[in-house]
């Protein structure tokens, strides 16, 4: 109601209000081409489309950017004590990724609630009962720090461009009441209630954004073309569908049952000598490899492949790249599960509003500082995975041991704890993955075989849910800043200070994932976070601001188990010796940013730091123009560095130039997208008083 409500009272003042005051309206019109290019030869993350394109999808000189924007500034007054503001623009960017069509966003034209909203402001300014009040479409910035927001969460952020663009770009204007009230001589209370709307990431969404440059790993793995999920799950119920084919009788036949492939793990066949019969003599993974490839026809990472013959893939789970690879201890009767399943993605976006107040104050000493509390939807996604039947009714997880001969148990429920004691497969009885509607009245997969004769068995496939919500976040922050002189420079000592409480963090069960049981390996769980930004402002030179900054975010809730296991060793059906591996069966904390199929699921860090350096100065005797350069390096090994300049060629005319680099350890933040690095020109051109 809250969202509904403010749009339509908005839309009518700026219908109405309008018509009393046409005459006085004071409109300003940029203007504004940027034009940007790649500055390196090679894929950025999420341009392969298949698991052999390894070539190079661009060029260093290729354009990426052709973006042309009007922008049209209106203002106006409502009678003596209010006035009201528009900010409307039209933007188009030729060589921009459109993947509107396949569920993503269309980063060429208009999509709402991001940079390239029709309607980027819409508000009136009054007063009321010694409020000042701000009603409308609107930014409201709280943080200052360079390069990162910490404070500045009222708006969500347009990440189209990671951390390129100047904030006042990146934010997404939604519709609030933001009301202040002046205390005291230096005191100012601000009560913010807002409109919940959700940032936007690259590729975090069904089409993956494939081709967009600013794509990164851990959004890739979700939703990617190739190493993504979303598209794996879908890949994987062909490929299981095929293996029953090519089984026979004793899996896929309605009057079968499931051994030997209760007792059979991915890595008893792939590790060994296979089933032998049309590939005979050939190693376990090449059957696997050519079994897979039938269906997945390369496309999605199943197995890492370098050709398309059939010996031109490896195996080797101690050191996994490709999803079979991860899940070595699956059962191969699992795969009656995944035989027809589809993938489906699923959004619930917040509904109620955001709300929250700023004190700020000075004290005699001249030092500033502020008190800030936010009660909010965290604006990024929580992405978690579930089973669902035909109907869409969710279903429980089952996970049972092989009985005699190798057939499932149905009797046995081994709960996650249970699991997690196995930690040699090949002397334990292996775990199949079953779903049921949760009283094991029915259960569901793809052929009606024995063990399931008893009970009733829904045939007609399942579906792997991807559930993009978002949770409640009390914030609870401050801020303050000091000015000194000292006989080196003026200084200005600043920070910024964020307790997130009962946020939200990705835990990743290697263990769990080991067996194929997707939903529960990948979890949303409760974390605290305590972040901070430390900065210090120097004035030298000849108007030379140089600014230095410690950032540091730490995970209070922060999980780190390590764990060794042995998977069953390959079976020796006379085509070759059987391998058993020891697998990473830890569980942890993700980094949401950089995980990844080819780096193990990147661990996050408890302890996450970062140091930036930011200098600006003015150009030219008359300082018509000014230059920024910051640089930002993650204690990892990842850098990025920002250099920009405008100049004004005459008072409408003005000229600009960036250029983005990307470096460093390639399983960073920044390090990963060193095949992003750009450069970026551009200007604009404003007709004032129009």
């Amino acid at each position: 109601m809250f969202k509904k409500s403010i749009l339509s009272s908005s839309l009518a003042l700026a219908l109405v209000a309008p018509s009393f005051v046409m005459a006085e309206v004071e409109a300003t019109i940029e203007l504004k081409n940027e034009t940007a290019i790649f500055i390196t030869d090679d894929q950025t993350i999420g341009q392969a489309t298949n698991m052999l394109d390894k070539g190079t999808d661009h060029s260093g000189g290729d354009v990426y950017k052709f973006e042309n924007q009007a922008k049209i500034f209106l203002n106006g007054d409502i009678g003596e004590e209010s006035s009201w503001h528009a900010e409307l623009q039209i933007i188009y960017d030729a060589a921009a990724t459109d993947s509107e069509a396949n569920g993503g966003i269309n980063y060429r034209g208009y999509e709402e609630y991001t940079q390239h909203d029709y309607f980027r402001e819409l508000y009136v300014d009054t007063e009321a009962a010694g409020w000042s009040l701000r009603l409308g479409k609107q930014q409201v910035v709280w943080g200052t720090a360079d390069g990162i927001k910490l404070l500045d969460i009222i708006n969500p952020t347009d990440f189209r461009e990671v951390n390129q663009n100047v904030m006042e770009d990146a934010r997404i204007p939604v519709w609030m009441i933001n009301a202040e009230r002046e205390l005291g001589d230096s005191g100012n209370f601000q009560v913010v209630i807002s409109q919940a709307e959700k940032n936007k990431i690259p590729g975090l969404n069904p089409s993956g954004d494939s081709g967009h440059p600013f794509v990164m790993k851990g959004p890739d793995t979700i939703a990617g073309q190739v190493n993504g999920f979303f598209n794996i799950g879908n890949q994987m119920s062909l490929v299981a569908g095929s293996f029953n084919a090519a089984a026979g009788p004793s899996f896929g036949s309605p009057t079968g049952d499931l051994s030997p492939f209760g007792g059979l793990t991915v890595n008893g066949f792939a590790g060994g000598g296979g089933l032998g019969g049309g590939f005979a003599g050939l190693p376990g993974y090449a059957e696997l490899n050519a079994i897979t490839q039938g269906t997945n026809a390369y496309v999605t990472n199943l197995m890492p492949v370098t050709g398309t013959g059939i010996l031109d893939t490896s195996w080797n789970p101690s050191g996994a790249t490709s999803m079979f690879e991860y899940m070595p201890n699956a059962t191969f009767a699992t795969f009656n599960t995944f035989d027809g399943m589809s993938t489906q993605w699923v959004e619930d976006d917040p509904d109620e509003p955001n709300a929250g107040f700023r004190f700020k104050s000075s004290l005699d000493n001249g030092l500033n500082y502020s008190l800030n509390y936010f009660y909010h939807y965290n604006a990024n996604p929580d992405l978690t995975m579930s089973w669902h039947d035909s109907n869409g009714d969710k279903l429980t997880v089952q996970r049972v041991s092989a009985g005699g001969g190798g057939v499932p148990d149905l009797s046995t429920d081994l709960s996650i704890a249970d699991i997690h004691q196995i930690t040699d497969f090949g002397a334990a009885p292996p775990v199949t993955l079953l779903l049921h509607n949760g009283d094991k009245s029915t259960y569901y997969a793809a052929n009606q075989v024995s063990p399931f004769a008893p009970v009733a068995m829904d045939t007609n496939g399942v579906s792997l849910r991807f559930n993009e919500t978002y949770h409640r976040v009390h914030s609870i922050g401050g801020s303050f800043d000091y000015a000194f002189e000292t006989d080196f420079a003026p200084v200005v000592l600043r920070g910024e200070f964020l307790y997130d409480k009962d946020d939200r963090q990705t835990v990743i069960d290697k263990h769990l994932l080991s067996i194929g049981d997707f939903t529960n390996a990948f979890t949303s769980q409760d974390a605290d976070y305590f972040k901070y930004v430390i900065g210090a402002d120097f004035t030298v030179m000849t108007n030379l601001l140089a600014s230095f900054q410690f950032i540091q975010f730490i995970n209070l809730d922060y999980v780190d188990q390590d764990k060794t296991c042995t998977t069953q060793a390959g079976q020796d059906l006379g085509d070759g010796a059987g391998v058993a591996y020891n697998i990473d069966c830890s569980r942890y904390t993700a980094d949401l940013s950089t995980m990844s199929l080819d780096n193990g699921f990147q661990k996050a860090e408890e302890y996450k730091n970062f140091i930036s350096v930011f200098f600006s100065k003015p150009i030219g005797e008359d300082q018509l123009g000014r230059w920024n350069n910051i640089t930002i390096l993650e204690e990892e090994g990842g850098f990025w560095n920002r250099l920009d300049a405008e100049y004004s060629i005459s008072d409408q005319f003005i000229v600009m130039g960036e250029w983005n680099h990307y470096w460093g350890d390639e399983n960073t933040t920044f390090g990963q997208l060193e095949n992003s690095s750009n450069l970026q020109v551009g200007f604009k051109y404003i007709f004032e008083d129009y």
